[in-house]
């Protein structure tokens, strides 16, 4: 605009500042605030509108005015220039748009979500693990007792951050089992923004620590994209593991989009990433309160805690043994847990204990004295790490109180993304990546020898699923289970002083991670946007829960009525107190088997009153039916309308299942310069197939040694390299054998080509889609060649069926993280040689139209006998 000729609402701006005798703007807002009239006018032309509810501070134009959003779009779009523009800057008038601003009163957030606990975990709701950061928050604020997650990991933090169920949001499984549908692919798309993206453009800092899980498993390398990491949703800022779980000691660590090692140099135990998160979390909190100390703060804070591996420091360990809480029994520590349950008033006074489930865990009486010692290990350090975990939250929610923030500060600290996890099996594993390889009853004499390492780098360590059992009492079952209360029943504490005057008070409305997002967007006072970046938004599918805030509302009816739940085929309908759900007819440790055909229709269905039985322990369905089958219909109509079908109860299986990686379609692949960092759900997939890896080289004169390439890591994976010379291909069977071929002689200076040629004689991962395991962890033969010649040959009884150490990377030329063999070499093993040119190919087994007509019989017969 050349003037206010040209623009009526700047004409119209100077006829209201001449009707009411103001002399400039200043002296309008002293008097009636017509500025914000004229901002009224001036936004409609924009496409602003409505903007009634928009605050403007300082002078419209000037460098410290500020605005409120409307929050109809976003990124708001630019308000028409305000000044005035001559041809010399002297006779023209500079303005600038103003700054957005959240509404004044709008909270600091602080979002956390610790990972597989349990109802019972916690000493605020009757546990006797210390959690005193929890305590504090509850004595200042809330507790509520029926906060409910999706059953699993990935599933309920992108529940969490986008306000839409797990399968509207794409996440019906967690990211590694990803599957072509769109209830399943892992992808958070874009008519559903999250939260970190909402508060940003409205005005907040944004930031996000720990584990994110929400990255698809095929988008997780450097070459992007990134529009689903934190960074890409919201989030100005990410510090932590993009994957399910991580070495604590030596995590697969990013800062934003760059993997970072911290721990480089440092004693082994001297660095941990809990403590490591909340002081990167404390040094940002102070670099944003000085630099703006006005801007309020959203952080979502997760801690890799109490996922496996379990991965305290001594010193935490050292202090829940000095406390014994765990030496007469895991029944023992259920019946206690009840007990303080209830005399805190966490749960109902008539909740009902169900008995233990001996058929399925061995009741400590039966157990050896050698089993006892290592079981009473392996909570411990569970224990230690939950305790650690707790203290470490308090020094971040301290920092807020230090920063003279805390008052104004919604703390939303919820205990577990699902159940307790069973995933150790009924022995715990000192390898969880053994579990995910079907390896999930290690004998106790052989985890045994790992006792005085537990918890250590030297473990990936799980404990016996009789703790587990144990810290989800009240309820039953575990992780996994999406139709028992033990696996998706967690609990939550919430403070906000300014607003929250009910200190201590319980609440005990149904609360599910979805109603999280409107609940914040309501504590700030902002409303869900119809369009971010031109794509019109799918409606928020939570309902907040800031009503119960007030006391008054402390026993008010819940305004979630209806919820339904699904993981790997079970599921479950809550709808005003009731509780349809399907029985559970496998563990979280059978997950190797053929999975369930149908499971809509496929199950034994049981009825539960929560209003009347707390704990899921009457089931009421042989006296209701008819109930039984509205709710059945029900579910389905949910499932219908939230993207859950197909329904699919395969869970290994999916593991495997292909994806739109960067390695579909292709079987050949050449490396012609040093390169680490790239994940497994990225790099070329050597399990239940035919390859061969050559290298070209160059020896020095001197000789050479170190990485050619790895996979995986201490606890399962490959390497090709050079140790004194000689060539060696290695298999790390989950860190409990390992398989080396081993050239006899040190290669000599000059150009070689070593190459290991392996001949799998499985039929491959292709029986997995007609419910089939047969194909995959078959045996092979392999190869090791200098120069074309056979230095070393071995066959493999057995191979890895399902996965290398997710954590770990795909490396050349070095070994980042740690070593598929601590006995040859320690990382980074640099290759000391010329690596000229690595080649990868591979030949996957096909499987014959004779093959899969025996399968499909095999599979239609075992549907007729279910």
């Amino acid at each position: 605009m050349a003037d206010s000729h040209s623009n009526p609402l700047l004409a119209l701006f100077r006829s209201i500042r001449s009707w009411f005798g103001a002399s400039g703007a200043p002296g309008l807002l002293r008097r009636l605030g017509a500025l914000s009239l004229v901002a009224l006018l001036v936004g409609w032309q924009a496409g602003w509108a409505p903007v009634l509810a928009q605050t403007i501070t300082g002078t419209l134009g000037a460098p410290d005015a500020t605005t409120t959003l409307s929050g109809n779009q976003l990124p708001a779009p630019a308000p028409p220039f305000g000044g005035v523009i001559k041809d010399a800057a002297l006779q023209s008038k500079p303005w600038w748009a103003p700054r957005i601003t959240p509404p004044q009163s709008a909270p600091n957030v602080l979002l956390i979500i610790t990972d597989d606990a349990g109802f019972g975990v916690p000493s605020t709701f009757g546990g006797v693990i210390p959690t005193p950061a929890m305590e504090r928050v509850a004595r200042n604020g809330l507790r509520y007792n029926r906060m409910f997650s999706t059953a699993l990991c990935s599933p309920t933090r992108a529940a969490l951050i986008t306000g839409r169920n797990h399968h509207s949001a794409g996440f019906g499984v967690i990211s590694e089992q990803s599957t072509g549908f769109p209830g399943y692919n892992s992808i958070i798309e874009r008519d559903k923004a999250t939260i970190g993206r909402l508060l940003k453009d409205n005005g907040y800092s944004t930031a996000w620590f720990g584990k994110d899980h929400n990255v698809p498993a095929f988008q997780a390398s450097q070459s992007g994209p990134f529009d689903q990491w934190p960074t890409g949703t919201g989030f100005e800022y990410f510090y932590g593991f993009v994957g399910g779980d991580a070495n604590q000691w030596q995590p697969n660590l990013f800062r934003n989009t760059t993997q970072i090692y911290p721990f480089e140099g440092k004693a082994p135990g001297s660095w941990n990433l809990v403590t490591a998160m909340a002081d990167d979390a404390i040094d940002y909190m102070t670099r944003m309160h000085q630099t703006n100390p006005a801007k309020p703060l959203f952080i979502k804070y997760a801690p890799g805690a109490t996922h496996a591996p379990h991965h305290p420091t001594k010193e935490w360990v050292d202090k829940i043994h000095d406390m014994h809480l765990f030496d007469d029994g895991y029944e023992k520590l259920r019946e206690r847990i009840f007990a303080n349950q209830k005399k805190l008033g966490v749960i109902a006074k008539d909740a009902k204990l169900e008995p233990w489930p001996a058929d399925l865990i061995t009741p400590w009486d039966q157990l050896s004295p050698e089993a006892k010692k290592l079981f009473i290990r392996q909570v411990e350090v569970f224990a230690a790490y939950a305790a650690y975990s707790d203290y470490e939250i308090g020094r971040v929610i301290q920092q807020f109180d230090d920063l003279g923030k805390l008052d104004n500060t919604l703390v939303i600290y919820i205990n577990g993304d699902n159940g307790t996890s069973a995933e150790g099996g009924p022995l715990g594993t000192p390898n969880e990546v053994a579990f995910f390889n079907g390896l999930n009853k290690l004998p106790v004499e052989v985890q045994s020898k790992f006792y005085d390492v537990w918890g250590t780098d030297q473990t990936y360590n799980h404990m016996s699923a009789g703790w587990s059992w144990a810290f989800d009492t009240p309820f039953s079952w575990f992780k996994q289970n999406a139709s028992r209360l033990g696996g998706v029943n967690q609990n939550m504490v919430v403070s906000w002083p300014a607003r929250i005057k009910d200190k201590g008070g319980l609440r005990q409305q149904f609360v599910h991670v979805i109603d999280v997002v409107p609940t914040i967007l309501e504590a700030a006072g902002l409303r869900a946007p119809e369009v971010v970046d031109g794509i019109a938004q799918k409606p928020i599918e939570g309902t907040s829960f800031a009503y119960t805030f007030d006391s008054k509302n402390a026993k008010a009816p819940s305004r979630h009525k209806t919820q339904y739940f699904e993981m790997f085929g079970q599921w479950a309908l809550y709808n005003e107190g009731w509780l349809l759900s399907t029985k559970v007819n496998r563990a979280p440790w059978d997950a190797f088997g053929p999975a369930n055909p149908d499971p809509l229709n496929n199950q034994v269905l049981e009825l539960y009153d929560l209003k009347r039985d707390f704990s899921q322990a009457a089931d009421l369905a042989a006296k209701n039916p008819q109930k039984v089958k509205e709710m059945k219909a029900a579910f389905i109509t949910e499932a219908k309308k939230y993207q859950v079908f197909p329904l699919d109860a395969s869970v290994a299986g999916r593991i495997v299942a292909p994806r739109p990686n960067i390695t579909a379609g292709r079987n050949s692949f050449v490396y012609t310069h040093p390169m680490v960092g790239l994940p497994q759900g990225d790099s070329p997939g050597l399990l239940n197939t035919s390859y061969t890896v050559s290298a070209d080289i160059t020896v020095p004169a001197n000789g050479a040694e170190g990485m050619l390439l790895t996979s995986g890591g201490r606890f399962g994976g490959y390497g090709f390299y050079l140790k004194n010379g000689k060539p060696v291909w290695l298999w790390n069977m989950v860190d409990l054998e390992r398989l080396k071929w081993e050239g006899a002689e040190a290669l000599s200076p000059g150009k070689h080509k070593v190459e290991f040629d392996f001949i799998y004689q499985g039929k491959g991962a292709g029986t997995l889609a007609f419910n089939n395991f047969s194909g995959v962890g078959g045996p092979g033969s392999g190869s090791l060649k200098v120069d074309g010649k056979v230095v070393a040959s071995k066959t493999m009884a057995k191979t890895l069926p399902m996965t290398l150490q997710w954590d770990e990377s795909f490396d050349i030329g070095s070994d980042t993280l740690t070593g598929v063999n601590d006995a040859d070499y320690q990382p980074p093993f640099r290759f000391t040689g010329t690596l000229n040119k690595l080649t990868i190919k591979i030949d996957r087994p096909q499987l014959s139209a004779a093959d899969i007509k025996r399968l499909e019989a095999a599979m239609r017969t075992k549907a007729v006998s279910e």
